[in-house]
Formats: C-alpha cells, sequence, structure tokens
C-alpha cells in the first residue's frame, strides 16, 4: 500500500458548483467527505435508461420540427445555389463542374442537364472554382444520391445532422453536469434554436461545421473522465511517482480528432476550434494529473500525453482533411488539377505535381478568403451577432391574396431565438465569473469554445473588411446553450439545498425554458416559410431596420 497525499481522500463534498474542480485541497475541509475518485470523476446520475430515453425523446421531437415539409419552400434558397449543384457535381464528377445558365430552373423543372460540356482532352476547363473543402458537399451529394435532386433531397444531410446535434448536445451536457434534467433542457433549447432549426433545413455548410466541431468536443469531454478514471486507477495500485503514468490508448481523443479534421473539412474555420480544443485537453490532463497531488503534473504532460494529443489531435486531423479531397485527386476535372501533364510525365512525377496543384489551389483559395470584401444587403459584423441585428432573409415571397388577406408574406428569415440568444449572453456573463471565482473547467471550456467559434471573424472583420453573415455564428451555439444550462443549474443549486430555494430555482429555469417555446412557436412561421398575411410576418420582425 503506497502513501497517500495528504489531499487525496480527504475532499469535502461539493454541490453542482464545484464538484469537477482540479484544484487540490492542501488541508480537508470540515464537514462530509468523498473520495478522490468521486471527486476526479463524480458519478453519473441514476437511471442510464432515462439518460439515453430523455435525449433520445428530445432528438425526436427535434425531427419531427426539421423533417416535417422539408421541401418546402419548393425552391433554390438563398446560396443553396451553389452547394446543391456542387454536391452534386461531386458525386457525379468526383470534383465540381461548371453548369449552364439558368441551371436553378432546369433542375426545379425536373431537368438533368446543367453541366457544361467539354471534349474529353479538355475536361479541365469545365472545372468549377471552388473556395470551400468537399467534405459538407459530399454530405449534402449523400441525400441527393438517396431522394434525388430535389428541394428534400439537398437538405436531408442538414436535417440529419441537425437532430444528430441535439441528441449529442443532450448527452454532453448530461456527462458535465451529471443531471440527466440539464442534458434534456441543453437538447430541448437547440432543437427550438431558430437560426440551428434554418440551418437544419437548409443545404449550407455552415450545419455541418457545427456538427462536427460539437461532436469533436463531445469526444473529448468524455476522453476527459475516462483518462481520469485511469488516472484515479494507478493512483489507488501503483508506486507513486512525480510524473504519473502513460494512461494507454485513448480511443474518444482518436475520435476527436476525426471529428475535428471532419470540421475543417468542411470549412477552413474548424481549425479555431482544433487549436482550442487541443490546448484545453492538454490543460485537463496537467489539471488531473495535478489534482492527484503529482509533483510534476505539467512535465508529466508533457512526457506521457503530449505525443499522443499530437498524434490524435495532430496528424489524424490533417490525414481527415487530406482524404476529404479524394474526389479531387482522383479525377481529370477538378479546378487546377493539371492531370493531363501530370500522367504523361510517369506515377512518380504524377504524385508529385498532384499535391503542387492541390497546394496551389489552396494558395489561391487563401487569396480569396482573405481579400472577400463584396457588400451584401445581409452582411453584418461580428459583435453584432449575439444581438441577432441583422438577419439573413433565406427566402421571401408575396403570393397575392393567397392567405385570407390582400397582402401575403412567405419567408424563411435565419435568425435566432431571441429569449435563447439574449439568455445566452447573460449566461455568458455568469460564465466568466463563475470561472474568475472557481477556476470549474466546465465553465472556461464553455467560453474557450465560444471564443474559438467568434473572436477569429473579429480580425477578419477589421483587418480585411470581410463580407459576413450571421449564420456564421452556428459553431457558437451549442456552447451558448451549454452557458445556459451551466447557469441553469446554479439556479438551482445543489441537491442539499432547501426545498424553498430547490423550488424557486425550479421555477426560474422552468419560466424560461417556457419563454423559449413560446417565442420558438412566435416565430416559426418566418422560419420554416409558412404563408402568412403579411400584417403577421411584419409583427414578427423583432428589429424593423435589421430584420426587414
Amino acid at each position: 500500500m503506497k502513501a497517500r497525499s495528504p489531499y487525496d481522500v480527504r475532499v469535502a463534498v461539493t454541490d453542482f458548483t464545484d464538484q469537477a474542480s482540479d484544484q487540490p485541497e492542501s488541508k480537508p475541509p470540515a464537514g462530509p467527505t468523498i473520495s478522490l475518485r468521486d471527486r476526479l470523476v463524480p458519478p453519473m446520475p441514476d437511471g442510464a435508461l432515462w439518460g439515453w430515453l430523455g435525449p433520445l425523446l428530445i432528438a425526436a421531437f427535434g425531427a419531427i420540427l426539421r423533417f416535417v415539409n422539408l421541401g418546402h419552400p419548393h425552391a433554390v434558397m438563398f446560396d443553396e445555389t451553389y452547394y446543391a449543384k456542387d454536391a452534386l457535381a461531386l458525386t457525379t464528377f468526383g470534383a465540381e463542374h461548371n453548369v449552364v445558365k439558368d441551371a436553378d430552373k432546369i433542375i426545379m423543372g425536373g431537368g438533368t442537364g446543367i453541366w457544361q460540356q467539354c471534349a474529353p482532352a479538355e475536361v479541365d476547363k469545365c472545372a468549377s472554382y471552388v473556395v470551400h473543402p468537399p467534405l459538407g458537399k459530399w454530405m449534402i451529394g449523400a441525400g441527393e444520391q438517396l431522394f434525388g435532386m430535389t428541394p428534400f433531397g439537398w437538405r436531408f444531410a442538414a436535417a440529419v445532422v441537425g437532430v444528430a446535434s441535439i441528441l449529442i448536445l443532450a448527452r454532453t451536457a448530461r456527462r458535465m453536469t451529471r443531471s440527466t434534467m440539464l442534458g434534456c433542457l441543453a437538447g430541448l433549447l437547440l432543437a427550438v434554436e431558430g437560426l440551428h432549426l434554418v440551418l437544419s433545413r437548409t443545404a449550407l455548410l455552415d450545419i455541418f461545421l457545427m456538427f462536427w466541431v460539437l461532436a469533436g468536443f463531445a469526444c473529448l469531454v468524455a476522453d476527459r473522465d475516462h483518462a481520469r478514471t485511469r488516472l484515479v486507477d494507478w493512483y489507488e495500485n501503483s508506486p507513486l511517482s512525480d510524473r504519473g503514468p502513460h494512461l494507454g490508448p485513448r480511443p474518444w481523443r482518436i475520435a476527436a480528432g476525426l471529428c475535428l479534421g471532419a470540421a475543417c473539412a468542411v470549412k477552413w474555420s474548424g481549425v479555431f476550434f482544433l487549436i482550442a480544443f487541443t490546448v484545453l485537453t492538454l490543460a485537463w490532463d496537467a489539471g488531473a494529473r495535478r489534482a492527484v497531488g503529482l509533483r510534476r503534473p505539467y512535465t508529466g504532460m508533457i512526457h506521457k500525453d503530449l505525443t499522443g494529443a499530437i498524434l490524435s489531435l495532430g496528424l489524424l486531423p490533417v490525414l481527415t482533411y487530406v482524404v476529404s479531397w479524394a474526389g479531387w485527386f482522383a479525377s481529370a476535372g477538378g479546378w487546377g488539377r493539371n492531370w493531363a501533364q501530370a500522367t504523361s510525365q510517369g506515377p512518380g512525377f504524377f504524385v508529385f505535381d498532384s499535391l503542387r496543384s492541390w497546394l496551389s489551389y489552396h494558395v489561391q483559395v487563401l487569396g480569396f478568403h482573405t481579400g472577400l470584401a463584396t457588400p451584401h444587403n445581409y452582411q453584418s459584423e461580428p459583435w453584432t451577432w449575439p444581438l441577432l441585428l441583422r438577419p439573413v432573409a433565406f427566402f421571401y415571397e408575396s403570393p397575392k391574396g393567397s392567405c385570407g388577406a390582400d397582402s401575403c408574406s412567405q419567408a424563411v428569415l435565419g435568425v435566432g431565438t431571441p429569449v435563447i440568444w439574449y439568455g445566452g449572453l447573460a449566461a455568458l456573463v455568469a460564465m466568466i465569473a463563475w470561472y474568475v471565482a472557481t477556476r470549474d473547467w466546465r465553465a472556461g471550456a464553455v467560453l474557450l469554445a465560444y471564443a474559438a467559434g467568434w473572436l477569429p471573424w473579429f480580425y477578419w472583420a477589421i483587418a480585411d473588411n470581410r463580407t459576413m453573415f450571421l449564420f456564421y455564428a452556428i459553431p457558437m451555439v451549442p456552447f451558448m446553450i451549454l452557458a445556459i444550462v451551466l447557469a441553469a443549474g446554479l439556479i438551482l443549486g445543489p441537491v442539499s439545498a432547501t426545498p424553498v430555494r430547490r423550488m424557486v430555482g425550479a421555477a426560474v429555469v422552468g419560466a424560461f425554458a417556457l419563454l423559449a417555446l413560446v417565442n420558438f412557436w412566435w416565430l416559426y412561421p418566418v422560419l420554416t416559410g409558412e404563408l402568412i398575411p403579411y400584417a403577421e410576418w411584419s409583427s414578427r420582425m423583432l428589429f424593423k431596420k435589421g430584420w426587414i
């Protein structure tokens, strides 16, 4: 039996606010005690069945909202004009392909002859120059292959990942809070979040970026628990050392690397989350070693954890990103592919020239993004996003007299549910105060993830005057909701709180959830293209100047 540090087994019972703190106690406080294992890896709540059934029911509710009438409006909405056709090109040619004039009208008329024709020797002249990696478009293309080149077909994959993200967020919030109820609250808020709903019903790339970022984060939260369990197992059964052990294979961190590599393969902005989450997981590793009382926790992290992290969150995302371009590498018709010259010089030169052409393509794309400053009616600056000042009208028509009124409106407005977004702002401020006061890992993780999705856009707005839109904020939304849920846990108070405190807390949290549902219900017609009188549409425009 090895000797223990003075703070390994006599740690005060913690409540919601500090149960997972990485700060060791130098002197055991008075009161009930729990083991080091329960402090580092608090037990999950009882009722594993409801831990899955509750989130699944919430996800089913979200699926109804997203799949019912998914093909409506029966039109090409906003940037679907690019991604729906690019997705079909990938599944047809392996790379994006130029289309003929009025391709959207041909598609909506049921036609398929939308591609420019080139001679086999000049196929590269039909290549389309695109500025985003291909994975999101491959995912859209999967839906088109299943259900055809129709609005339902090109929106199907977005709806699937939208529903899946509700389930992932609910399960992740449950793991972070050790509360099934709070996990379900997180899933419910995402299900009724307006911007998430609109993007789940539209063939744009941003919903896929959000999905892979959230999935990567969820994997790292699971890895945190599993790594700490192994560390406590070692602590209880092995001789002490200054640095601690290797923690063995970490499949959840490998999965996180795959997910975050996929995020980068949808949009390059995924790299900011990859960097932030790599720093975060290494900080968790060092914090765990410090929490068990190791004398050299940071050295231990560097020697025992860093190499695995580099492989999982460095090399693996790069490989995932490269693989996502397999269609471009295998096709003669990709932009800048230079296939004919490469094949004429033998296999060695073919590989070299393929990589050279691929890198040259990326340099061109980087230049495009750096100088992208074309004005747009619905553009907005990133500091306005949390206030929902300028959403994007994805679709608007005004049919005459078909809604029981003289003037009618049919709109899809890409805007968040204001109760959730403004409540999220308050919750994020609370997370800052909570983290400063307690260094709670959950508050820090949420703040870092939100910052990774928001702050980089400030640079482009100031340095490049880049054209940006509110829906670029969708990867921030799950973390905004996590902030709300963590704040809800603080409002509810610990299990040991007085019945009056718990009752008041439950009333406040329940009232907020009800307000979010009512606000979503009120906006629903202008989120899904319902035909309503113009007066009703106008009444739902919260900020007349910015929303119209």
